[in-house]
Formats: structure tokens, C-alpha cells, sequence
């Protein structure tokens, strides 16, 4: 088996802690914004969105008004939602990149949402060699296809890649495309892995 030279990265929970209930926390209760969140089936218009889709688009098809305002509402409330960095991860990412990794990233992120998330972390809109948004080429991660565009964009080939992900199903797609693949627990498993590779 090749042993990976590149770090491709997830972002969303893995280098950025991502709470999509901190949206409405000043104008909802944390029950509310679950019964809210689990009424309109957040997730699987926030993936829809991920691939493309827009929030406002989405907010015109449910019924009850005041969901609808509130789902519009996601997009200028987005900075809430990612106050904080996952710092011992970015610490590995950095001693990587400073020993000469390559570091690049491929993130499942509305095209609407990323420049909201730029607004609080502007480093991740500098850290990577490649970086592939879903919602601006119109492919999703666990697909096969995010991770051949990535590949042909960076110029790589996936066996030189290890690819870094907090939800099992993209970890699935990865190894699918042809990467290493590390399942994202936590900074100190992940240390743990990218030593075992060699690459810290």
C-alpha cells in the first residue's frame, strides 16, 4: 500500500466546531430550536444546500410561516455558528505544513454559508493548496465524484492522498475514490494516526 504524502482536510467539526442550533439561541429556547430543526428536517435541506441548493429556496417550500422566516433567517445568522476553532487540530495541520506536507481540503459547505464562515476564520480561506466547497461545484461528499474532482483540481493522485473526516460515511467515500482515509475522533487519535503514517 502507497504510503500517503498529502493531507486533505475536512473542515466543518473537525477544524471548525460547527452548531447550527446557535443560529436562533437569542430568539428561541434550545427545545424549540431542536422541535424547529427536527420539524423542517435541517439536516437534509442543510445537505441539500451543501449540493447547490439555496436556504431561501428551501424556506419558500414549507408551510408554516414562521419556520420559513426562521430557516431564511439561517444564512445572515451563519457567524453563529462557528464561534470557535478545534485548536488542537489546527496545531497538527500547522506542524504539517510547516515540516512541508502538502495540506489541502475538501468541505461539505453551502456556497451561501462559506463566505459567512470566512468572515470568522479567514484562515481557512488561506491555509490550503486546494480547497473544494460542495455548494460551489455542485457535488456532495460521501460521493466518489467530490473526491476525483479534488484529486484532478489538485493535481494528485488519491493513493497519495489520507483524507481526514469526522463523519464515517465521507471516510467510506474517500476510501472508495481510492484514499487513506482517518475517521476525525479527536486531535489526539488523529496525532496518533497521521504519526503512525509518518507524517508528523
Amino acid at each position: 500500500m502507497t504510503t500517503p504524502s498529502i493531507v486533505v482536510f475536512d473542515i466543518g467539526n473537525v477544524l471548525v466546531d460547527w452548531q447550527p442550533k446557535l443560529a436562533w439561541s437569542d430568539v428561541m429556547s434550545d427545545d424549540e430550536i431542536t422541535a424547529f430543526m427536527d420539524r423542517i428536517q435541517f439536516d437534509k435541506l442543510n445537505f441539500a444546500c451543501d449540493a447547490g441548493a439555496k436556504f431561501g429556496d428551501a424556506a419558500k417550500d414549507l408551510p408554516n410561516a414562521q419556520d420559513a422566516q426562521h430557516l431564511a433567517d439561517y444564512v445572515p445568522r451563519y457567524t453563529r455558528t462557528v464561534p470557535n476553532k478545534l485548536t488542537g487540530t489546527w496545531e497538527l495541520l500547522y506542524t504539517m505544513k510547516q515540516a512541508g506536507v502538502p495540506i489541502h481540503a475538501i468541505t461539505n459547505w453551502s456556497a451561501e454559508t462559506w463566505p459567512e464562515g470566512l468572515k470568522v476564520h479567514p484562515e481557512l480561506g488561506e491555509v490550503f493548496e486546494t480547497l473544494v466547497v460542495s455548494g460551489e461545484v455542485g457535488m456532495v461528499k460521501p460521493s466518489v465524484q467530490i473526491y476525483r474532482h479534488f484529486c484532478a483540481q489538485a493535481g494528485v493522485h488519491p493513493q497519495d492522498c489520507v483524507f481526514i473526516d469526522d463523519s464515517l460515511h465521507n471516510v467510506v467515500g474517500a476510501k472508495a475514490a481510492g484514499m487513506d482515509a482517518i475517521h476525525f475522533t479527536g486531535a489526539e487519535a488523529l496525532k496518533a494516526a497521521l504519526t503512525e503514517r509518518g507524517l508528523l
